[in-house]
């Protein structure tokens, strides 16, 4: 179903952050959105976060903040890379990371004059995985990281040229 006409985008506040925290139901669900955060996410760490990073963006849903996702790298007239991707639970499935993503694809290009997107993605997120390949984006390369646990665990790191 296209919710595009119901969706909406903003610049993250700080009180949006109040709402964001909750998107992220488990540990599991953190580390993939979050891997350096602690359990549970805080508005606090995602303050934190935030600071350091740019375009961080709330994406709504019928006017309720239903996504939100930022750039953790950015290098002007080469790249982007998309960090902390987050969707609220009542509204997965809904299109709302389809239409996340493509907003920052659009502030990548105009605003940083980016060539192509990066995003990384841990080997036991499915869903992201499937939803990135869905969007165009190839695998790179892929780099042994660890989990909270200290378990081996591959972080899959693709791209997309954008047009």
């Amino acid at each position: 179903m296209n919710h595009s006409a119901m969706l909406t985008q903003r610049p993250a506040s700080a009180t949006d952050l109040h709402e964001v925290v909750g998107f992220v139901l488990t540990p599991e669900e953190l580390f993939f959105c979050y891997p350096k955060a602690a359990w549970p996410l805080t508005v606090g760490q995602l303050a934190a976060a935030s600071a350091e990073r740019r375009n961080s963006t709330v994406a709504l849903l019928e006017g309720r903040p239903a996504g939100f996702a930022n750039f953790y790298q950015w290098q002007h007239g080469d790249f982007c890379a998309l960090g902390n991707l987050m969707i609220a639970p009542w509204a997965r499935g809904q299109g709302v990371a389809h239409y996340l993503i493509a907003v920052m694809e659009r502030q990548a290009r105009e605003q940083f004059k980016a060539g192509r997107m990066a995003v990384s993605c841990f080997n036991a997120n499915a869903a992201g995985l499937l939803l990135y390949g869905k969007l165009g984006y190839r695998p790179q390369a892929i780099v042994e990281r660890r989990d909270p646990q200290g378990r081996r665990v591959a972080l899959v790191q693709l791209e997309k040229t954008l047009v």
